[in-house]
């Protein structure tokens, strides 16, 4: 395990040395991003398989910072369903900066801020005047600070092109609870940018 991390550290490293590439003639603002998600409660790069437990789907679009696709700001609205730890609905914008490995190959590091509200996974019940009343399944708003990387393909085309990439978020959720006011989360992303 300890070989992956090092092997996906000194890959960031090797792609933050290369210079972005500016060949962004394609590139138009607000395309449609299409994500499909996978929700865990748990530190970075911990037990990657239960990554794959809880599906979601996300929605967003973004726009250029200079006039070409290596600095956007993202918005994004992700839902995702976790029988665990309760479903979640998540508003969040991130800046991503976009290096070009290859013409057709980037990368992306990207870092923002959210709002997370996270439903209860069962009924759950509040001391009221001494005795225990149903609070129901409603949940909670909490501040998120997401920070992602991300490795994709632009495919570009006359009309339309799409570029699909694949995403690994770490989410630091605050408020949790009064016994642990921080938790992580992390996102895994496989999605599209489809530009009109």
């Amino acid at each position: 395990m300890r070989t992956k991390i090092l092997g996906v550290m000194a890959s960031c490293c090797l792609v933050f040395s290369l210079q972005a590439q500016t060949d962004n003639s394609n590139y138009r603002n607000f395309p449609i991003v299409v994500t499909l998600q996978f929700h865990c409660f748990s530190l970075p790069f911990r037990d990657i398989k239960s990554n794959f437990s809880n599906v979601g789907f996300g929605l967003g679009t973004e726009v250029s910072l200079n006039g070409k696709q290596n600095w956007a700001q993202q918005v994004s609205v992700v839902w995702y369903h976790n029988k665990m730890l309760g479903n979640g609905l998540l508003f969040y914008s991130q800046m991503a900066w976009r290096p070009t490995v290859s013409s057709d190959v980037f990368t992306e590091v990207k870092a923002g801020a959210g709002y997370l509200y996270s439903f209860r996974p069962i009924e759950s019940f509040k001391q009221v005047n001494g005795k225990w009343v149903s609070a129901g399944h409603k949940g909670k708003g909490m501040l998120t600070l997401p920070v992602g990387v991300s490795v994709g393909h632009n495919g570009y085309s006359n009309g339309t092109y799409f570029s699909p990439f694949v995403s690994y978020q770490f989410l630091i959720v605050s408020g949790y609870n009064k016994s642990i006011p921080v938790v992580p989360e992390t996102l895994v992303q496989m999605g599209t940018r489809i530009h009109f």
